[in-house]
């Protein structure tokens, strides 16, 4: 199909497209994009109040962009395309009062420390391309950068992502695309129970000790880091949680933290009793993330912590992790090292996804232990084998 191309560096009448200075392009009326069209402006673009931009096309901005009225695409048409690659050599100003609404978005800029400061309330329903040059999101002056449901990202790195709070709507597992001081550093979250669930995720290269202590923290914890931290919050308060995902990075994670991982939990500030406590801790060497075992009891400031080395007292209860049921015996079943001296008890086995694999009360008492296999009352896909992969207990 032919493409159209329209380079708004001339008087359109017809669209309500007027040069109002030397250096800036304005829109006072409707602009209508239509798919297979391409518009590029090189200046300075300003939709005023009264303008009304609906972009099924495909919109490149090389100038300073600024959104006083409506910018939208047509809902479900799965089309609008949106380009910021400015050509100035200071931050390209993504600014404006009013909400702007893009499909896919493409951020393509070469910057010092940023290249984009973003100052609108942006929402993105496609793919967002940070393939060059970290977004300044700032809150403080009204920006937001949403992922509606079945937003997803790419191209994420050290040289492209988002300084400042990211948030997401929708029922789907999600990794920020986060940073601070030139790194990156996700954290993810997994799909909250409702699709009207907002979570928002920012990262932070810089100490929390003075504003959180670490010297208040429940007697199980060892150490706080004290080169980094998350804020995952949930935007409307509801009685649902979700299981938290933080990555590490022998760059920005201390040193004896990154040495040891194998005692790395994920830890919360608890503000009611103003102290850090454990959420638990399920590594993944590979990915280099900790893994909450279960939903978190609460939201707010997060970050790594490694617990204490445990001390084997005869009788404690000691649970291995690692089950490969291969028939080699060695860890072919779940083992939980004298879980028979307390009969009362129950073990429930999750998938990453949250869906329960295996359930049992009174467990290794008659033979009853998990041996990879989907097992229990009411369980999905009773008796097969389950792949390999994370999975998550409940003791």
């Amino acid at each position: 199909m032919k493409k159209n191309y329209i380079s708004l560096m001339l008087v359109f009448a017809c669209f309500g497209i007027h040069a109002q200075q030397a250096d800036q392009t304005v829109n006072q009326g409707l602009l209508k994009v239509d798919p297979g069209t391409e518009v590029s402006t090189y200046f300075d673009f300003k939709n005023e109040a009264t303008g009304d931009v609906l972009n099924d096309g495909a919109m490149h901005f090389y100038g300073h962009y600024n959104n006083e009225g409506l910018f939208s695409y047509t809902t479900n048409s799965r089309t609008g395309y949106v380009v910021f690659e400015g050509l100035m050599p200071e931050m390209q100003k993504i600014e404006g009062t009013s909400p702007s609404s893009f499909y896919d978005v493409l951020f393509n800029k070469s910057g010092a420390e940023h290249s984009f400061h973003l100052t609108n309330d942006i929402a993105n329903g496609g793919t967002v391309n940070l393939m060059n040059g970290v977004v300044l999101m700032d809150k403080a002056q009204g920006g937001a950068f949403v992922f509606l449901k079945g937003a997803k990202h790419i191209n994420t790195s050290d040289r492209s992502h988002v300084n400042g709070e990211v948030t997401k709507n929708g029922n789907e597992g999600f990794k920020y695309p986060v940073g601070d001081g030139g790194y990156y550093r996700f954290a993810g979250i997994s799909a909250p129970a409702q699709e009207s669930e907002i979570y928002t995720g920012e990262y932070l290269f810089e100490n929390s000790n003075s504003k959180y202590p670490h010297a208040s923290r429940t007697g199980v914890l060892q150490a706080i880091d004290d080169k980094e931290y998350w804020i995952i919050n949930q935007s409307v308060k509801t009685d649902n949680s979700v299981i938290v995902t933080l990555s590490w990075d022998t760059r920005t994670t201390p040193k004896s933290f990154t040495d040891n991982p194998d005692l790395l939990h994920v830890v919360r500030w608890d503000d009611n009793q103003k102290l850090w406590v454990d959420e638990g801790g399920v590594v993944n060497h590979a990915d280099q993330t900790v893994t909450t075992p279960v939903n978190v009891e609460g939201f707010g400031i997060f970050t790594l912590g490694t617990v204490k080395k445990p001390l084997l007292n005869p009788g404690e209860v000691v649970i291995y992790n690692g089950v490969t049921p291969d028939g080699d015996g060695m860890n072919d079943y779940f083992i939980i090292d004298n879980i028979n001296q307390f009969p009362n008890n129950n073990v429930t086995i999750y998938n990453r996804w949250g869906r329960k694999v295996y359930e049992t009360h009174s467990y290794d008492s008659n033979g009853n232990v998990f041996r990879g296999y989907a097992q229990g009352n009411a369980i999905v896909n009773q008796g097969e084998k389950l792949p390999t992969g994370t999975y998550y207990y409940v003791v």
